[in-house]
């Protein structure tokens, strides 16, 4: 796959382009068909096979030709993208560095493309979502935009001026296995990570590493949602879970920012529902900020859980 930039700005083509999405998730493989205006035909989700790559293929292959049955002779020649926990090596063509690690060396693009037989394009998912904001979404008229996906893993994705930055290592935007910056004594060296390293940034802000920070506190075992709802209802403890969470939070944006400098941070994954964080990340991040100028604009998706599968379909915009 090549690293160079994706254009999102409208095609010129004779015939409309329909387009197929796919976001391979953990647990869930959600795909939708778009009409050239953006229009959502048609969508579905399923099931992920656990631990097989071979059954993951022939299910994104099948969820494709379902998707496909609408009763439209373009759906039948829609182009495909797909959004992976991951990205493909400019240098191999295989996958690297995804968390859902069955899918790591393996050459998912040729794979599926013999499956359909046609061309599919590949992407990181944070990267689909940031693509899917920057095209038509909560960050349509930015010219850099930083897409975050916080939930199982933690992801980010950049878009520059309508296109995403994959850069020479596809690694663009990729902030989950930096450290966590300013860290304090009793947080380093941080917890161990499946990449090999301690103290990345996806042990502490993904819904699993908030998790594990309270079960190290307090001894409890409880899911992000769960902590988030116990806070809510006053629980002290939960409350101060949150409150860390946060503060870690902020400090991995306010790096990000130091070096980009978006216009507007976009959060996507099953974190992005806390209300807390649009209320809090700003204010936290503001101290850490290399400028006098020290407002940042977080939002929320405008297309929610299906932001990622919509920016696999601009794929081949």
């Amino acid at each position: 796959m090549s690293s160079t930039p994706i254009n999102t700005k409208p095609e010129r083509h004779n015939t409309p382009k329909w387009r197929v999405g796919i976001d391979l998730g953990g647990t869930k493989i959600a795909g939708i068909v778009l009409a050239p205006d953006g229009t959502t035909i048609t969508e579905h989700r399923i099931a992920t096979p656990q631990g097989n790559y071979l059954e993951s293929c022939q299910a994104i292959s099948g969820l494709i030709t379902q998707l496909r049955s609408v009763e439209t002779s373009s759906a039948q020649k829609a182009s495909v993208g797909i959004g992976i926990p991951g990205s493909i090596s400019p240098t191999t063509g295989r996958v690297q560095n995804a968390n859902s690690t069955v899918l790591n060396g393996q050459d998912l693009q040729a794979d599926i493309q013999n499956l359909l037989g046609q061309p599919v394009r590949l992407a990181n998912d944070a990267n689909c979502l940031a693509l899917s904001e920057a095209t038509d979404g909560a960050a349509a008229d930015k010219n850099v935009v930083f897409g975050v996906i916080a939930g199982t893993g933690l992801g980010g994705g950049v878009v520059i001026d309508g296109k995403v930055l994959v850069g020479p290592r596809a690694t663009g935007g990729e902030w989950g296995h930096n450290p966590l910056p300013w860290q304090t004594a009793q947080e380093a060296p941080g917890p161990r990570c499946w990449c090999g390293r301690n103290g990345c940034l996806e042990t502490w802000l993904s819904g699993p590493g908030l998790s594990k920070d309270h079960k190290r506190q307090t001894g409890d075992v409880m899911t992000a949602q769960e902590i988030q709802a116990a806070a809510m209802e006053g629980n002290a403890q939960a409350q101060h879970s949150l409150t860390r969470h946060v503060d870690r939070f902020a400090r991995g944006l306010a790096h990000v920012t130091n070096i980009l400098d978006p216009d507007i941070i976009v959060l996507g994954g099953g974190l992005s529902r806390m209300p807390h964080l649009y209320r809090d990340l700003p204010k936290r991040i503001a101290p850490h900020l290399f400028a006098d100028t020290t407002q940042i604009k977080i939002v929320p998706p405008r297309w929610g859980d299906a932001s990622g599968v919509r920016g696999a379909a601009w794929l081949w915009s």
